[in-house]
């Protein structure tokens, strides 16, 4: 995907879309080893979101 693809995404300040042309090996794997670690945090998240929104439903669907 070209930077392009992106127009318009909300882009955290941390970094994100560095240029990786400058990043050694090393970096770069503890970058996809911390990026992958970041995945697992949003998908817990997102699960969590998930169940409040279910439990909410469900409490104004018997209130």
């Amino acid at each position: 995907m070209d930077s392009e693809d992106y127009e318009g995404v909300k882009k955290p300040s941390d970094g994100l879309y560095a240029v990786l042309d400058t990043f050694s090996v090393e970096e770069l794997e503890a970058r996809i080893e911390l990026l992958e670690y970041e995945i697992v945090r949003c998908r817990e998240m997102i699960t969590s979101k998930q169940a409040s929104l279910a439990n909410a439903e469900q409490f104004f669907k018997t209130a």
